[in-house]
């Protein structure tokens, strides 16, 4: 399943079909946020995702670049949420 905003941009969703795969479920940026998600309003999008059991890795903090959160998907892989200054 191809996901995106419509703007050229997309992200391909495939099911693991192999051993190897499912081993690296969870574990594709090793660890590290390797997803972003950009956002133009934080705070709503945050109480949201709050609102609907997504766990998060740590408070909300203000960055040189933004205002940016880590939160994990339903496999474990930490993205940040990110609102860029």
């Amino acid at each position: 399943m191809v996901v995106g905003p419509g703007a050229g941009a997309a992200l391909l969703l495939a099911k693991a079909t192999t051993d190897d795969q499912r081993a690296a479920i969870g574990r594709q940026g090793g660890g590290r946020v390797f997803l972003f998600l950009h956002t133009d309003d934080f705070w709503a999008d945050y109480r949201h995702m709050q609102a609907h059991g997504v766990r998060f890795a740590e408070e909300p903090r203000q960055e040189a670049y933004g205002l940016v959160v880590v939160f994990y998907d339903l496999y474990g892989n930490r993205w940040d949420l990110v609102q860029p200054a």
